[in-house]
């Protein structure tokens, strides 16, 4: 059951750098490459709640869920 991170999608949406969603959110630019790679075990619901406040976005805007093959 993968989870798919967006947020490289909401930053081009809102045209937004990497390093200035970082600096707004009170995070590393190395710990939010992790999250956009999608190689972060977690997230806190803090972290969350403010990537969301500064994008104006949902969560769901964020992070999918796939369905795994049963093939």
């Amino acid at each position: 059951m993968p989870i798919i991170v967006n947020l490289d999608v909401m930053l081009a949406k809102r045209k937004m750098k990497s390093k200035e969603l970082a600096e707004i959110i009170g995070i590393t630019t190395a710990n939010l490459s992790i999250l956009k790679s999608g190689k972060a075990k977690a997230i806190r619901f803090s972290t969350l709640e403010a990537i969301c406040i500064a994008l104006d976005c949902q969560p769901a805007d964020i992070l999918e869920h796939l369905e795994d093959d049963k093939s």
